[in-house]
């Protein structure tokens, strides 16, 4: 791992998620030269991340107070269970493109659950993230990579609201 780099926040309302492009760096104040730049690879290329669009869930039909999910796959695809009755059209996959040297390989990691919180402290989750990455992502001739995540939004009880929550992305060098 010669570099790491990436902490960008997704933001999840009503399943929402949008984006910081970089993350928040403090100086080391019992350092003799603090610094805030990221670490640069060999070239001096930082992997940035940009996301292009928010996963988004957008509206869900709920039949009543119980147990349901909604799926929304990577490649758009959706499907729903228990009371869950249907995904809004304007359901969207999140995307997000990396930006770094050009042709090296990289290890994207995101988490495996991500629980978003209403105003009024209830709580659903999405787990299940799944991404269209090749088992080894490698960033093209031009330096970019572009995946896009979903996964399964759970809800138990009365959950309707709009809800929010933070996904950290990770991205290094390898």
């Amino acid at each position: 791992m010669a570099s790491r780099y990436a902490l960008a926040s997704l933001f999840a309302a009503a399943a929402f998620l949008g984006s910081a492009n970089e993350p928040v760096r403090a100086q080391c104040r019992l350092c003799s030269t603090p610094t805030t730049e990221a670490e640069k690879p060999e070239d001096g290329t930082p992997l940035r991340l940009e996301v292009a669009a928010t996963l988004d869930f957008d509206r869900l039909v709920l039949l009543g107070a119980g147990n349901g999910s909604a799926t929304l796959l990577p490649n758009g695809e959706r499907s729903t269970s228990g009371t869950i009755a249907t995904v809004s059209a304007s359901a969207m996959v999140g995307t997000v493109t990396v930006h770094g040297e050009p042709n090296r390989i990289v290890r994207v990691d995101l988490p495996g659950r991500i629980d978003l919180y209403s105003v009024g402290g209830s709580r659903i989750a999405i787990d299940r993230i799944e991404t269209d990455l090749s088992g080894l992502p490698k960033l093209d001739a031009a330096g970019n990579l572009s995946f896009r995540f979903g996964g399964r939004l759970q809800v138990s009880g009365d959950s309707e609201g709009e809800y929010r929550g933070d996904v950290p992305i990770t991205v290094d060098y390898l």
